[in-house]
């Protein structure tokens, strides 16, 4: 009787490379990274690989390295137009104890002429506020296409595009985690990829240590980008506490704590009304520590493109008190 041993998958060498046990096991190289995130792209593996490989991924957490070749892998599938943004602002998180005022930061500079691309990746949290949601109350334009990006970025310089409309495998990727029962590394994948090559990328990263290691996967990418640990995982500066930032631009990395805008922290509210954050916009309500988290946080994307922080927080201001004269 002839038995023929069958092949082994191609994609089974990188689970075993992660999964091997405590002595076998090793990060991917950046190539061997950028090949299986190729893979998983062009739904070459498994539903048993995918879920075996995200989780051990997620349990050993990714190297700067494999975070490099993950992004590379995405970029060369991207096909998006060459479309000017000077920042990227990636919004995967939702809020659950604060509002998200780093929303009102991004249509305030805007406003005032800087071109941002929003991107997010939906409501996969129970209990969360996300930016999808607050799209239409805050006149946030939607957009579903690249060539809709271009026409709202030459318009009005703020657009959001979901994940799903332009690299439909990672959203479904994030779906999974609700049946997997933990985030994965996708959720941090999606904060290094800056479609489409803005000037600086803004990153927020909650879980401790790993700022750093996000910046260094920027720098290998050869990106601008600054890292923080912001306000609920979005990229908001909380002016409760003090915040470091992660900066790396043209190779060069540099490091700066901003102190606590408040002397003392902040009730946090009862309950989060996004009505509050239009009638703050309007200027019909005020609101202390969403005054403070906002001036702050667009200080930090001014920072990012190069402004010293005194400068940027004089200028963050002057730009938020004329948004109702701009547009």
């Amino acid at each position: 009787m002839n038995l023929v041993t069958p092949a082994e998958h191609p994609f089974a060498q990188f689970v075993r490379i992660l999964g091997k046990g405590k002595r076998g096991a090793r990060n991917l190289t950046r190539e061997e990274a950028h090949e299986a995130m190729g893979m998983l792209l062009d739904d070459k593996v498994e539903e048993t690989q995918l879920g075996a490989f995200l989780m051990l991924l997620r349990h050993k957490e990714e190297s700067a390295e494999e975070m490099a070749g993950f992004a590379e892998a995405v970029r060369e599938r991207l096909h998006a137009p060459a479309i000017q943004a000077d920042l990227d602002w990636p919004s995967y998180a939702g809020k659950k104890r604060h509002l998200p005022w780093f929303l009102l930061a991004a249509k305030a500079l805007a406003n005032s002429g800087v071109r941002i691309l929003l991107h997010g990746g939906g409501a996969h949290t129970a209990g969360r506020m996300y930016t999808e949601q607050l799209l239409e109350p805050l006149q946030i334009p939607l957009c579903r296409s690249w060539d809709e990006v271009a026409r709202t970025l030459d318009r009005q310089q703020l657009a959001f595009i979901p994940l799903g409309d332009w690299m439909p495998q990672l959203q479904r990727m994030i779906d999974l985690r609700n049946i997997l029962g933990l985030r994965s590394p996708i959720h941090s994948l999606t904060r290094i990829l800056n479609p489409l090559g803005a000037r600086c990328g803004l990153q927020s990263i909650f879980h401790p240590g790993y700022q750093a290691v996000h910046r260094e996967a920027s720098q290998l990418l050869g990106d601008c980008t600054v890292v923080i640990k912001g306000e609920g995982g979005e990229i908001e500066i909380n002016p409760d506490a003090i915040s470091h930032l992660y900066g790396t631009a043209n190779g060069q990395n540099w490091d700066e704590d901003w102190p606590a805008l408040s002397p003392q922290r902040h009730v946090k509210p009862e309950s989060l009304d996004p009505a509050h954050l239009q009638r703050f916009w309007r200027g019909e309500v005020e609101d202390d520590y969403g005054q403070l988290a906002v001036i702050s946080s667009m200080a930090l994307a001014l920072r990012s493109l190069g402004l010293p922080r005194e400068e940027a927080l004089k200028d963050a201001q002057q730009r938020w008190d004329k948004r109702l004269l701009s547009n």
